[in-house]
């Protein structure tokens, strides 16, 4: 459900791990180099992403690697499995590139392979993309997001003027997985505890029971597609807010895996404007 153009970058690139971090019990910073990586080009957004391609076992891949050659001569089921991850930064002097990973066990596939990862490893990956940073004429700043949002908050929180104001709402299992989001504005920011909980349900109500200074305000919510749904609805309808004051996306959604999200998430989109178009007609 985003509502700024996306930027897609097709640029195909070679990275290797330079060191890894526990930030929290469930998320892992990857900071990735080499030569590779030259000319990647993010900066201009807040919400740049990359996609990952993890190579099926068994499947030998034409060297050197080129996703086209490999789009063209292998079945489909034989292509590199790819998984989205926000930036949460780059360092163009450095020529690194950090990620973090949301890691509960050996569930999933990009997660393991971030507890995994050592010095020297390898990955292939697309990009950037992207399409949100903050406005600087906004008269405030809203960010609202679950654990797979908060690569793109704690990069906006960086990006936001000293004399902006910011109300941050975040979405987390639990004290345990709170981390520090430095930036130079005035910023509230909140931390949820799901605790079990529903995934979403206290951002929604916690937006919903906020008091806006003005509609001045430039917002970013994104982050599992139902409470998202939800909070598009109540922020275009209920609180009037036109379009493009907002980037709002669901970025995944509770019982798919990327592959499923994305083979569905058109249709999804579509139902979400219609009902929002007759809910404002």
């Amino acid at each position: 459900m985003a509502t700024e153009p996306a930027r897609k970058g097709r640029g195909l690139h070679r990275g290797t791990v330079l060191r890894t971090a526990r930030i929290t019990p469930h998320m892992i910073r990857v900071v990735i180099g080499g030569a590779g990586l030259a000319g990647f080009g993010a900066g201009e957004f807040t919400d740049h992403y990359v996609k990952l391609l993890f190579p099926q076992t068994g499947v030998t891949y034409p060297e050197p690697f080129d996703m086209e050659v490999i789009r063209a001569e292998l079945p489909r089921d034989q292509w590199p499995v790819t998984r989205t991850y926000t930036v949460r930064a780059w360092d163009s002097e450095a020529v690194e590139l950090t990620i973090d990973f949301v890691h509960h066990g050996e569930k999933g596939l990009a997660g393991p392979w971030a507890a995994r990862a050592r010095p020297g490893d390898e990955i292939y990956f697309m990009g950037p993309g992207g399409g949100y940073a903050p406005r600087a004429d906004a008269g405030w700043h809203l960010l609202v997001g679950d654990e797979s949002a908060l690569p793109a908050i704690g990069a906006s929180l960086e990006r936001i003027p000293r004399d902006a104001q910011a109300r941050v709402f975040v979405e987390v299992a639990g004290p345990e997985e709170e981390q520090d989001l430095p930036t130079p504005c005035d910023a509230e920011i909140v931390w949820l505890h799901r605790n079990g909980g529903a995934i979403g349900d206290l951002l929604v109500e916690a937006v919903q029971n906020m008091k806006f200074p003005d509609d001045d305000v430039h917002a970013f919510v994104h982050g599992e597609a139902n409470f998202v749904k939800a909070l598009r609805r109540h922020l275009r309808v209920e609180r009037g807010l036109p379009m493009e004051r907002l980037s709002i996306s669901g970025y995944w959604r509770v019982g798919r895996d990327e592959d499923g999200w994305q083979s569905g998430k058109r249709d999804w989109n579509r139902q979400v404007e219609e009902e929002e178009a007759r809910a404002l007609a």
